[in-house]
């Protein structure tokens, strides 16, 4: 997933120190010169080549579909068939480190959500938002190959909210719209991180070779109708059952990411404790919530 926004801000921090290579299915188009992008499915069998050639020390998974647009047995079969297979690549090769970009919404969104969640917390996400289910199948995998494979230092990161100039989230869109609808009498504690501070969080997990499920957390938590507001858009508060369809009818249209299932996140809070990462690692985000709406602000 090097050619994402998020790929290519880690790549270009980690070719600072290391050399890096990388694989994506889109090509990157003026890739410093220092970055070796290899363009290619990592299901396809010459991905084993690139990896007998380049023989890379860790491998950082960030190739997943999260947007809902696609059908969902193409989803599935790219995010969980897809990790399959390069985690038993992984195995077969002299990988030493492995970091897999999940999400905190992996979660759930809840009404009774305990007010931060930690890595213990059972993932619920599937009960309220089957579209993410994929996530939660990747995780079971990565548990899975954690405990067949202990010599290699996997690590799962359950960042929450990111937002940037270059990634492209579906919650950045949401905060995009000129008017965003909410619904009347809820307004959720959310969480948000920089983009740059996420790519630090991933080179640390690399560096400190962890092992387990951890949560990254940002510099705080913010209700969303102020975090609305700090972006300078407006809010509109519409009944729940008109906002179902109305997200219904805005997901058709393509002005928003989100299906209709999504909807529990922008009532009920979904907030971690992001402190097992940062005794880990020493982290703590450089960007405060104010640089972060300021760098998606209208």
């Amino acid at each position: 997933g090097i050619s994402g926004g998020q790929g290519r801000l880690l790549a270009k921090r980690l070719s600072e120190r290391y050399e890096v290579c990388g694989v994506d299915r889109m090509p990157w188009e003026g890739a410093p010169r220092n970055i070796r992008v290899h363009t290619l499915d990592l299901r396809k069998k010459r991905f084993r080549n690139i990896l007998r050639t380049e023989q890379p020390d860790a491998v950082v998974h960030l190739a997943f579909v999260r947007h809902f647009r696609s059908p969902s047995a193409v989803r599935h079969e790219v995010n969980v068939n897809g990790t399959r297979r390069l985690l038993e690549q992984c195995a077969e090769s002299d990988i030493d480190r492995v970091v897999v970009l999940s999400s905190s919404y992996v979660y759930g969104a809840l009404p009774d959500n305990p007010r931060y969640l930690r890595e213990d917390n059972p993932l619920n996400v599937s009960r309220t938002f089957p579209e993410m289910r994929d996530l939660a199948e990747v995780e079971g995998l990565v548990g899975a190959f954690v405990w067949q494979y202990p010599s290699i230092a996997t690590s799962v990161l359950r960042p929450v909210n990111t937002l940037g100039y270059y990634v492209h989230s579906a919650i950045g869109t949401y905060l995009k719209l000129d008017i965003l609808p909410t619904v009347t009498g809820y307004d959720p504690m959310m969480q948000f991180i920089h983009e740059e501070d996420l790519s630090e969080a991933i080179v640390l997990a690399l560096e400190k070779r962890l092992h387990g499920v951890y949560n990254v957390a940002g510099p705080g938590a913010v209700p969303l109708k102020a975090a609305i507001r700090a972006i300078g858009r407006t809010y509109i508060s519409v009944p729940e059952p008109i906002i179902g369809y109305l997200i219904r009818q805005l997901f058709r249209f393509k002005v928003y990411r989100f299906p209709e299932s999504a909807l529990d996140f922008i009532k009920y809070p979904c907030t971690v404790s992001g402190e097992r990462f940062a005794r880990a690692t020493g982290f703590k985000p450089l960007f405060s919530l104010e640089d972060i709406f300021a760098s998606v602000a209208k």
